[in-house]
């Protein structure tokens, strides 16, 4: 491995690459195609990322390399992971939901060799020739098997016969696939799924009634101050839940894909810096997203595919932490149950007195400015210190994007915050600065 590589690992406490990162690096080093099926958590992001680039050349200014995600979200966390590994090839993401024009311009910018994105995203601009498809000589589909999903098949294959000079393929899923149609090319499989997942601990919590709200909310403030996912099966279901927990004082966020996207940011925000101690998803936060610390998953619905069960209990327990996953069940839902094995659970009882719902210790500030206004970290801790009067201490996480940022705060201190910076300027520019709910 490349000294730049090592030394960004043991920055992030990694001195040594587990036995799949090692075997996928080794596998990737002899030409070969790799499917890789590894468990969630596990550190599949690194296991193809340290040899892809450890495989460029930096003579070559095009882009040479061509990542492929299924949700914008697992997009921008790759092209950050990247990022933190002090790399001397410049990576950019694309995804929907913004013009195509500004990322242009920004790939005309930095001539990144790195480009990571969704199918539609990456296919309109190999159309337009933002991009030459024939420098690409390495690709990698990450969660191949939502990629190829239904609505995912047409432009996932479109890809493919635009990226025609591809010398290597590397492919991620954490569940194993009944057929891989790319696979007539000769990839090598490397399986490390294991079922036995020893650092999980599995509860069943049987509620009274098909209603489940009361056991949920019963459930959650005997969970106090940890950080817990609950999965609902549909939109309407989370807006729901998330109402209910919401008026009877439970900080829960929302999240789902028929939310805007800059609501679906605020929410993954405030749940990832611990301001929201709940959030209610449907499957959409079940893949792709690398939430550090998620001490509980919880299934207010069964979902209705087994490798479902499978990705959403990888929320929790990543990178050999341990973690609770919960069964929300009525009667009803233990005969219709054909997903998940009820046998690897103890019983979690539930008590008649419902406790006060945990308030988180922090909250979340929004602050209008951002990369494009060549804002980063530093900058709004050294803000928050200098001109809020805050602590270190005090200052949670820092989430930067394009055009704001989200950092969490001292709770007790909001008022102060919010009143000392009403005033104040970001990179000598007036902006806004208000608390996120």
């Amino acid at each position: 491995m490349k000294d730049y590589l090592r030394q960004a690992l043991h920055k992030q406490g990694i001195d040594e690459l587990n036995e799949m990162q090692q075997t996928s690096s080794k596998v990737w080093n002899t030409h070969a195609d790799v499917l890789l099926l590894a468990p969630t958590g596990s550190g599949k992001t690194l296991a193809y990322l340290l040899p892809l680039v450890e495989s460029l050349d930096e003579k070559i200014h095009s882009v040479q390399a061509v990542v492929v995600s299924p949700t914008r979200e697992l997009a921008l966390q790759i092209d950050d992971v990247l990022k933190s590994l002090n790399v001397p090839f410049r990576s950019m993401s694309v995804y929907g939901g913004r013009p195509t024009m500004e990322e242009h311009r920004t790939m005309k910018g930095i001539s990144p060799s790195i480009v990571v994105g969704t199918p539609g995203r990456l296919n309109d601009h190999l159309q337009k020739h933002n991009f030459e498809g024939k420098d690409v000589r390495y690709l990698v589909i990450d969660e191949y098997d939502k990629c190829m999903e239904l609505g995912f098949q047409d432009e996932i294959q479109n890809l493919l016969r635009q990226l025609n000079s591809v010398r290597q393929r590397f492919l991620t899923s954490a569940t194993q696939l009944p057929n891989v149609p790319l696979c007539e090319y000769g990839f090598q499989q490397l399986d490390f799924l294991d079922e036995r997942r020893p650092e999980i601990a599995f509860r069943m919590v049987m509620s009274p009634i098909k209603d489940k709200l009361g056991a949920l909310l019963q459930l959650l403030c005997r969970l106090g101050q940890e950080q817990t996912l609950v999965f609902c099966n549909h939109r309407e279901s989370v807006e729901r839940v998330g109402q209910f927990l919401k008026s009877n004082g439970v900080c829960c966020s929302v999240y789902h894909g028929g939310l805007e996207q800059d609501v679906r940011e605020k929410a993954l925000a405030r749940f990832r810096n611990g301001s929201a101690l709940v959030m209610v998803s449907t499957d959409l936060a079940a893949r792709g997203l690398d939430i550090d610390g998620v001490d509980n998953v919880v299934h207010y619905h069964l979902p209705l595919k087994r490798e479902d069960v499978v990705h959403r209990n990888g929320r929790t327990a990543r990178y050999g932490k341990s973690g609770h996953v919960y069964y929300l069940l009525h009667d009803d839902d233990i005969q219709n149950n054909t997903v998940v094995d009820l046998s690897l659970c103890s019983i979690f009882p539930l008590r008649d007195v419902i406790a006060t719902p945990a308030s988180p210790k922090y909250v979340t500030m929004y602050i209008g400015k951002g990369k494009k206004d060549k804002v980063n970290k530093t900058d709004v801790l050294g803000l928050l210190c200098k001109k809020a009067n805050l602590l270190p201490a005090e200052v949670g996480k820092i989430d930067v994007f394009d055009h704001h940022c989200f950092v969490a705060i001292s709770a007790a201190k909001q008022r102060q915050v919010i009143s000392c910076l009403q005033n104040e300027r970001v990179k000598g520019v007036k902006t806004v600065f208000e608390i996120a709910k």
